[in-house]
């Protein structure tokens, strides 16, 4: 549990760099920006600039309408093309953006819907590239760019220091200890922040912050007048809440994130279960998300934890309407709820109990499963024993009738019939960095220590139960490796997963959503999940990851069959 305070401190650093030459390499790479690599100033490949170094675009989703915005943002009238495929050569460094969407009127590019920075599964073959209008007078309008701001924010910092002609004091109390301090300011810097409502004539605010956050107010309010914070895993949370309390959303974003890094820490899931009831509290939809996608992947070792009893209604209700759940299978999550529901007890109302179970996927139950469940016994099926047997029909009727009969019930179905996660002996597959560990396939053989060979269903239907698809795992860690099955790679590790040509015999009626997992062999800590592109997955270096590997030295592949109805 205190590990985590060993972390080294974080440093959000938002002031931009001063530049003085009157040079294009000269202007400072701020975040966002874009610039073309190629033999003309108005072609090449796109590259853009984030958190401290250039990447490039992933193709998928590079249109006219994306090109529009980047030429438009270089200064260019416009755009005549988008180049998909490397036209333009390979970048190195990171693919910062993948699956962009925009919509053409976006001033920058940063600013149209994608994936996540750094978050992708191409390779450097797929960078985007665009050819722009060069119009007739584009070059005598050329402009040079001058940044001195970082001198201004030191001065800023500076008059905060002295607290000279300031006109405006900020009280900071604490009801329950009754101590009080107070900051002398400049209004004109608070009304910078228009949450706070200062006007010309206020003249005092009083907030109410917590005995133990004082000690980090003043830096809080240098950071009104500098932008610029140091952030330790022990000023985190003070900070988020000040943040919180005067409306300063962007440093709420930052150190959110700074709270994000410390989710594969606890093993226990006693910091992740606050950190989600504290992003409730406070609002923040990002933190709140972050930490159940967390949970959501390693779901199945939360359940086993003492803390699952302790987790709130509302937390229960998010994680059960998610399909990343990571669990062996849906009988699995019911009994977990069953036994969530029991501990509960009275905490937890009829109809609470009964939203919950509505969230179970009984449709995805194995159909052993749902006929042992006809005579088993639980506090929820006895409050709720109309809600079962309607489950356990629709099970049924899911596994005995065939996908003609029900494809017009799938969209009243919502998503119950769309599989989490499933990872229970029949599909999935470990491979380790040095060993195999997984001897339960009935056509499992070894080629090497990173190739596995195996079976499963064609569905979890029981329609399907005997028509067996044959699936290969590899993880290769050379080009030398990928060489040797025919195909090529660029980024190392890298897995490929693929079915052995028979699966194609049903893919009018079902599609394989197959998900490729990285957690640590020692401390079962699953910290990053992906689909497969091309039947690939290029894993993410730690930088580029949404949570950071926590053991980059020593973690397992892990591929998943997701099988689903068309």
């Amino acid at each position: 549990m205190t590990k985590y305070i060993l972390w080294t401190l974080l440093f959000f650093h938002v002031s931009a760099q001063r530049w003085t030459l009157f040079d294009e390499e000269s202007k400072p790479k701020r975040e966002s920006r874009v610039r073309l690599v190629g033999n003309l100033p108005s072609s090449g490949r796109v590259e853009v600039y984030h958190d401290g170094q250039w990447g490039t675009v992933c193709d998928d989703g590079w249109e006219l309408a994306e090109a529009q915005v980047v030429c438009r943002q270089l200064g260019f009238p416009g755009a005549i093309s988008f180049t998909p495929g490397g036209k333009y050569g390979e970048g190195s460094g990171p693919i910062w953006l993948d699956d962009m969407n925009c919509k053409g009127s976006e001033s920058s590019l940063s600013e149209c819907s994608f994936k996540g920075w750094g978050v992708t599964d191409c390779s450097h073959k797929e960078d985007a590239g665009v050819v722009c209008e060069t119009g007739t007078n584009i070059t005598s309008n050329r402009q040079f760019f001058l940044d001195n701001s970082l001198g201004l924010s030191d001065d800023l910092g500076l008059l905060f220091d002295s607290g000279d002609v300031c006109d405006f004091r900020i009280n900071v109390q604490d009801t329950s200890e009754k101590e009080e301090l107070t900051f002398c300011v400049h209004r004109m810097i608070l009304m910078i922040y228009p949450e706070l409502n200062i006007t010309n004539n206020s003249r005092n605010l009083t907030v109410d912050v917590s005995q133990t956050c004082h000690p980090h107010v003043s830096a809080f309010l240098r950071y009104l007048y500098t932008r610029q914070i140091d952030v330790s895993i022990m000023s985190a949370q003070c900070l988020h809440q000040l943040a919180y309390i005067f409306g300063v959303k962007k440093l709420m974003e930052d150190v959110g994130r700074a709270f994000t890094s410390l989710l594969p820490e606890d093993n226990t899931f006693h910091t992740q279960v606050s950190m989600y009831e504290y992003g409730v509290r406070t609002g923040d939809l990002v933190l709140q998300d972050n930490v159940l996608q967390y949970l959501s992947w390693n779901c199945e070792f939360l359940i086993s934890s003492p803390v699952w009893s302790t987790i709130s209604f509302h937390m229960m209700d998010a994680l059960l309407q998610r399909s990343d759940l990571i669990v062996k299978d849906e009988a699995f999550l019911l009994e977990a709820l069953e036994t969530w529901v029991k501990d509960k007890g009275d905490e937890i109302s009829s109809d609470q109990q009964a939203s919950l179970l509505n969230h179970i996927r009984f449709l995805l139950i194995p159909v052993d499963k749902l006929y042992e469940m006809q005579f088993s016994s639980s506090a929820l099926r006895q409050n709720h024993e109309k809600l079962y047997l309607t489950g356990l029909l629709r099970g049924f009727q899911f596994n005995a009738l065939p996908f003609s009969k029900i494809r017009n019930q799938m969209d009243n179905m919502s998503s119950e019939y769309l599989p989490r996660i499933y990872t229970g002996d029949e599909w999935s597959v470990f491979i380790n960095d040095t060993t195999v560990n997984y001897p339960y396939h009935q056509y499992y053989y070894s080629q090497n220590n990173r190739t596995q060979t195996f079976s499963t269903p064609a569905h979890p239907s029981a329609l399907y139960r005997e028509k067996n698809v044959q699936w290969q795992a590899h993880v290769f860690l050379s080009a030398q490796e990928c060489s040797n099955y025919g195909i090529s790679c660029y980024s190392f590790p890298v897995a490929r997963f693929l079915a052995n040509g028979n699966q194609y015999m049903y893919t009018s009626t079902i599609r394989y959503s197959n998900r490729f997992i990285l957690s640590c062999k020692n401390e079962n800590n699953v910290f990053h999940v992906q689909d497969f592109k091309n039947d690939m997955a290029v894993v993410p270096n730690n930088g580029s990851m949404g949570l950071p590997n926590p053991c980059p030295d020593d973690y397992s592949f892990r591929f998943v069959v997701r099988p689903e109805y068309i």
